[in-house]
């Protein structure tokens, strides 16, 4: 039997890394990787643990289509965070709109600025 350990990267399509990474480093203090190899087009990898984001600007990518208000009920990439209050405090400082999980647990959906859904979980 197969035995997955965990997820290596997730690649999100952005129109402009230099904003992604103010959302993604400035916003959410992700760590850039610098050994981002030449791939022919702009991006950028962030690490998050021991996995990473992966940034792809890609000609004629766009946000995706039929975002629902609620992120919790479209593709979305979850992430751990250490406390829940100090992302509603830094969301709301900067303007970003966001929805609480609807599962009881201590989460919330948010976009990055290309409409990616995230969801962040406080961890135990």
């Amino acid at each position: 039997m197969i035995e997955v350990r965990s997820i290596n990267h997730v690649s999100l399509l952005v129109a402009d890394t230099r904003r992604s990474l103010e959302f993604y480093h400035g916003l959410l203090g992700l760590p850039v990787d610098g050994f981002r190899p030449d791939l022919g087009f702009p991006g950028a990898w962030l690490q998050v643990g021991d996995g990473q984001i992966h940034l792809l600007e890609l000609s004629g990518s766009g946000p995706p289509q039929g975002n629902r208000q609620h992120g919790g009920r479209d593709y979305h990439l979850a992430m751990d965070v250490a406390s829940l209050d100090e992302v509603v405090q830094a969301l709301e400082a900067a303007g970003i709109e966001y929805t609480r999980s609807r599962s009881g647990r201590k989460a919330l959906f948010c976009r990055d600025p290309d409409g990616n859904a995230l969801e962040l979980l406080e961890s135990v």
